[in-house]
């Protein structure tokens, strides 16, 4: 049977193949395959399986030997802010002198800081500066993506920055799965006056932003994903009132629903995702058992950031293993943003959730792909290396996954297929 590319040889090949999300003990279950081998057609997996039995059944123009290699599904990051404008080194700086999160934000900088230059740059401007990152995240092996918005935090630039993400989604190599987060925090103009704001979301931005849905859809012929509406339900942010009010607008719009929760403080976000029915709640710091509990089961996946307490150099981190011993699904992603985490490298995030996390390297990669997957509503279509998948394929320059979490602060990635195409490599 012709096929257009075949990878073979792998030391390792990683499948992630089965059910997904994958719980519990599921989670350590890589679908391993020694001297593997997978089969590409038209942008499609044909077959995966060991490399005697991919070569007698295929034959094609290209090969890749992927000899002393590990082959792995593309990472999935499913919580990102890689849409902006400008950079905030100078508070990072602040921090490092002693001033808080939050401290910062009160005093005018924080998000409000890159939301001033991101209205401020042109359509052109933030794509261009966008992409860059959009390359570097390419470059570690991520080749699906979740964007939210939220740097705007009025009509006009809120819709900028859903136009950056269809423009980038149209000419990139990297899917992106864009998410509408105006409820990011209470813009300059409306300090003291957060209901207002929250007016302003849900009776302007919120219709704004599906009625250019359709036009997203059309112009992009292979976009299978959810548009996504999220908010920021913590303190310094939106109360629990006002992000139900946030969701539920977006629920009765026909968005998916996300949430940020619990990274500072438990307003009782995490049970608002569970009860609206949101695909995710992320950053989930400081979640009490009996939210967890409720978490594991649903069917929204919890999403951990280990870059952001990292960046902050905070010690608190997502409780992974009492997620995973409850039964609930778990992710990884990167919160790439200028503020508390500007990493694109999802094999450094693997890193962290192995040290500050206590997950093993199995369980991490399993949240970076088909878990990460599941939090974007792409579990069907990437994530996981099986027939009738999307060809999203990465070649890591390792002997074994171990390395993945072992080694850290260089890239391991050599060859990046995207669709069927190589693309990086």
């Amino acid at each position: 049977m012709n096929a257009d590319l075949i990878i073979h040889s792998a030391a390792q090949l990683l499948s992630l193949a089965g059910p997904h999300p994958r719980l519990g003990d599921a989670m350590s279950e890589l679908g391993l395959i020694e001297d593997g081998a997978v089969a590409v057609r038209e942008g499609r997996i044909l077959a995966v399986g060991p490399t005697a039995e991919i070569r007698a059944e295929f034959t094609a123009p290209q090969e890749i030997d992927a000899s002393g290699k590990v082959v792995m599904p593309g990472f999935v990051d499913p919580h990102t802010h890689a849409v902006w404008a400008g950079d905030r080194a100078n508070e990072f700086e602040m921090r490092l002198r002693g001033a808080t999160y939050m401290e910062i934000m009160a005093a005018g900088g924080g998000i409000m800081s890159t939301v001033r230059a991101t209205r401020a740059a042109n359509l052109d401007e933030l794509v261009a500066q966008s992409r860059r990152r959009l390359d570097a995240m390419l470059a570690h092996g991520t080749t699906t993506a979740e964007v939210k918005t939220g740097y705007g935090l009025d009509v006009e630039n809120e819709l900028k920055q859903l136009r950056a993400i269809h423009t980038l989604h149209q000419t990139h190599p990297m899917t992106l799965v864009p998410t509408f987060l105006g409820a990011h925090a209470v813009p300059a103009e409306y300090k003291g006056r957060a209901d207002a704001y929250v007016d302003l979301v849900v009776e302007e931005m919120l219709p704004a932003i599906k009625s250019q849905i359709p036009n997203l859809k059309s112009q992009i012929s292979n976009f299978k994903s959810q548009v996504f509406c999220d908010v920021f339900c913590d303190e310094g942010a939106f109360t629990l009132e006002q992000s139900r009010r946030v969701l539920e607008a977006a629920k009765s719009l026909g968005f998916g629903l996300k949430i940020h929760a619990d990274e500072f403080r438990s307003l009782g976000g995490t049970r608002l995702a569970v009860e609206l029915g949101a695909i995710s709640a992320d950053h989930l710091v400081c979640t009490p058992p009996d939210e967890i509990e409720m978490l594991a089961h649903s069917d929204t996946v919890a999403v951990a950031l280990p870059g952001t307490p990292f960046g902050l150099a905070h010690h608190e981190y997502t409780p992974a293993r009492a997620i995973i011993a409850a039964g609930g699904a778990l992710a990884l992603a990167t919160d790439l943003n200028p503020g508390t985490c500007w990493c694109e490298s999802m094999p450094f995030i693997v890193a962290l959730a192995c040290r500050y996390m206590e997950l093993t390297p199995a369980e991490a990669i399993v949240a970076a792909t088909i878990n990460a997957a599941c939090a974007v509503g792409l579990a069907t279509e990437v994530g996981s290396l099986e027939a009738g998948k999307q060809a999203d394929i990465v070649i890591l320059d390792l002997p074994g996954y171990q390395h993945l979490a072992y080694r850290f602060a260089t890239n391991p990635v050599r060859t990046v297929i995207k669709a069927g195409r190589r693309v990086i490599g």
